[in-house]
């Protein structure tokens, strides 16, 4: 091969699923399905087989579990990540839901202790939620508005839900309502655009537009 030839580039991998190891499989399928998660699949092959597979709401991965499919210990999946865009909405709905959920708590910085209720300037990254399955298989809210540069391509700028793509737009909104202050208070006729930039910034970590 010629030094020359173009190298292929990195082939997508993207997570599917991730496996968590539970005791009673038709417990842990009550409690998915009380949490309003999609139930994908429940496939039984004999006695020593059997996967069962949830989405939760606007996720691209989803979790499995079931009979022959980890020697991990029950409940042994700790600080699973979901990631929120209102970690108090996002609350509320597990509360109303049944679902024995931690207060809301912040961080000011990595390995910073917790303090109680959401962090004070919103911080992108920084407020949190816990709970469990019926397992002890622990789960953390995390609310992210913004994410770090280069965390996400601004060319696959995604909304995978209602919800989600209408707070971006309260967000965007928000922005906008200082951006014309800042103009003079003059309506601007290209607010579409300007939504559409600081949308896509927003979730890319780029710099947002003035």
């Amino acid at each position: 091969m010629s030094a020359n030839a173009a190298k292929p580039g990195p082939i997508d991998m993207k997570l599917e699923a991730v496996v968590i190891p539970v005791a009673d499989v038709d417990r842990a399928k009550s409690f998915y399905v009380g949490l309003g998660w999609r139930l994908d699949a429940d496939f039984v092959v004999g006695d020593e087989f059997r996967v069962v597979q949830f989405t939760p709401p606007g996720s691209p991965c989803s979790i499995h579990f079931g009979t022959g499919l980890t020697s991990a210990a029950p409940g042994s999946a700790k600080v699973l990540y979901l990631i929120v865009t209102d970690i108090e909405a996002a609350r509320a709905e597990l509360v109303a839901r049944g679902v024995e959920a931690s207060e809301v708590f912040h961080r000011n910085g990595p390995g910073q202790p917790p303090i109680k209720g959401r962090h004070p300037e919103g911080r992108s990254y920084s407020s949190f939620v816990t709970f469990s399955d019926p397992d002890g298989n622990g789960w953390l809210l995390q609310e992210i508005t913004q994410r770090l540069p280069g965390r996400v391509d601004a060319k696959d700028t995604i909304f995978t839900s209602v919800t989600g793509l209408a707070a971006a737009l309260r967000r965007a909104a928000a922005a906008h309502g200082e951006h014309e202050k800042r103009t003079g208070g003059q309506y601007d006729t290209n607010w579409p655009d300007w939504y559409a930039a600081y949308m896509v910034a927003e979730q890319a970590g780029t710099t947002l537009p003035e």
